[in-house]
């Protein structure tokens, strides 16, 4: 037991880091949430079970690299997003959805229509992680996207959508 003890009492926050990761990928909760018609990301005719004519607002929130995103979250908290300083809001930003989901023989595939930015940042600490969520269906995360670790002061920060094709688009289902 002593030697335990001694063990624990030496250990440090290093030894821990990798408890703590964000991890990209589509939220499993998200992919049933398609099948029963929760999400309309496109401007269009609708969608049958919910008869709407306008997409739903999507935001993009910023975490820090300490925090724990997964496909596992369900729904967007503030916890481990960058503090509301520096002209960072929490909650993120609302994404530019100009561009319908589309298909193809092999994948459904949806990208955003402009490029995620946030002008004269200041983080408050290293960030790597975006997280795309639903703020009109309750706050439903859908995905978690990483990339390597920022600090930035009063910068501008950019996060360039991929082409919105089978093999790039931002999501896809195969």
């Amino acid at each position: 037991m002593q030697t335990l003890s001694k063990t624990l009492r030496n250990l440090t926050a290093a030894h821990f880091a990798p408890l703590y990761a964000n991890v990209a990928g589509m939220c499993t909760s998200f992919k049933g949430e398609l099948f029963n018609g929760i999400h309309a990301f496109g401007p269009g005719t609708g969608v049958p079970a919910r008869t709407v004519s306008t997409a739903d607002v999507l935001k993009a929130a910023l975490f820090l690299a300490s925090a724990s995103r997964s496909a596992s979250d369900t729904v967007y908290n503030t916890t481990g997003e960058l503090a509301g300083t520096g002209n960072y809001t929490q909650g993120g930003i609302t994404v530019t959805m100009a561009t319908q989901p589309t298909t193809n023989s092999t994948a459904g595939v949806f990208t955003p229509s402009v490029a995620f930015s946030w002008s004269n940042l200041t983080s408050s600490g290293a960030f790597d992680c975006c997280v795309l969520y639903n703020s009109s269906q309750s706050n439903k995360q859908c995905s978690v996207h990483t990339f390597s670790s920022q600090s930035i002061t009063a910068g501008t920060f950019t996060l360039t959508m991929p082409t919105n094709d089978a093999a790039n688009a931002l999501l896809r289902i195969t």
